[in-house]
């Protein structure tokens, strides 16, 4: 009897990369640990970004995730078992807490796009991770929450993401309550873009990322880095921000390229510069 065939890299690791016309996938993909931020899961998902912000051949990234949950937040087991270090864990708390939000800050200026497609439910650090990409497609059958403040634990970390995508009383009712929102509520709240029947969340997801894949990756790239940069200034100093930024821009090849092409009623053939 022949032993069975080794299972292919892409089916086992905990972390699947797919790439398609311009659009690299990535899929969270540990069910068993509810697709936890745990040590393995935060260096894989650095080292992918980080090999994403270099390919050029990548225009724009979708984040998904494989199981009953998108993503749990920080693995507690993980965490639970350094309090018997000398330091009740101390050391290893603020290394896996800078290494998480080190991960949000490289998906925040990661060249590309990011558009999460959230098939379920997010809590903590996953409504985070959920929270830091540029766009977020949910089921209908997904939740979010912050549920720290129940277990004695306010997600203070959550709460950086998070206040920076909805309004402050919406933010707070999270953190305070720790209750399960829904997608529809998330919707409303500006979490998510787009609230689809459940199993079209990816396919909704990726339509976007081919959409922002179709443009000049040079203008898309300004235009992310731009955007994250003036949301931390002063009014005034937001507009002399975008207005230099603007003038680089118009002065790029694709500007004249595609306001040529509007002006020719033509469709514009991109070089990204």
């Amino acid at each position: 009897m022949n032993a069975p065939a080794p299972q292919p890299l892409e089916a086992t690791t905990i972390l699947e990369r797919h790439d398609e016309g311009g659009v690299t996938t990535l899929t969270l993909n540990d069910p068993t640990s509810r697709n936890s931020l745990s040590e393995a899961m935060l260096t894989a998902l650095s080292e992918a970004l980080k090999a994403i912000a270099a390919d050029r051949s990548v225009r724009a990234v979708v984040l998904a995730a494989k199981g009953p949950v998108f993503s749990s937040g920080h693995n507690l087991k993980e965490m639970t078992a350094r309090r018997a270090d000398a330091d009740r864990g101390r050391a290893y708390f603020t290394d896996i807490l800078d290494r998480c939000s080190a991960v949000m800050q490289q998906i925040v200026t990661l060249p590309q796009p990011v558009v999460a497609a959230v098939q379920a439910t997010a809590t903590a650090a996953g409504c985070q991770l959920v929270a830091s990409c540029d766009l977020a497609v949910a089921s209908s059958a997904a939740r979010f929450c912050t549920p720290g403040v129940n277990f004695g634990l306010f997600c203070s970390t959550p709460m950086v993401a998070l206040s920076r995508n909805v309004t402050r009383k919406h933010a707070m009712e999270m953190l305070l309550l720790g209750e399960l929102v829904s997608a529809d509520e998330a919707f409303r709240m500006g979490l998510v873009n787009r609230v689809v029947p459940p199993g079209e969340e990816l396919g909704a997801a990726q339509v976007f990322a081919r959409v922002i894949a179709s443009k000049s990756t040079l203008t898309v790239k300004i235009g992310k880095k731009a955007f994250y940069e003036q949301l931390e200034m002063g009014l005034a100093d937001a507009y002399r921000h975008a207005s230099a930024v603007m003038v680089d821009n118009m002065l790029a090849r694709d500007a004249e390229e595609g306001i040529g092409a509007l002006l020719g009623k033509r469709q514009p053939r991109w070089e990204d510069k």
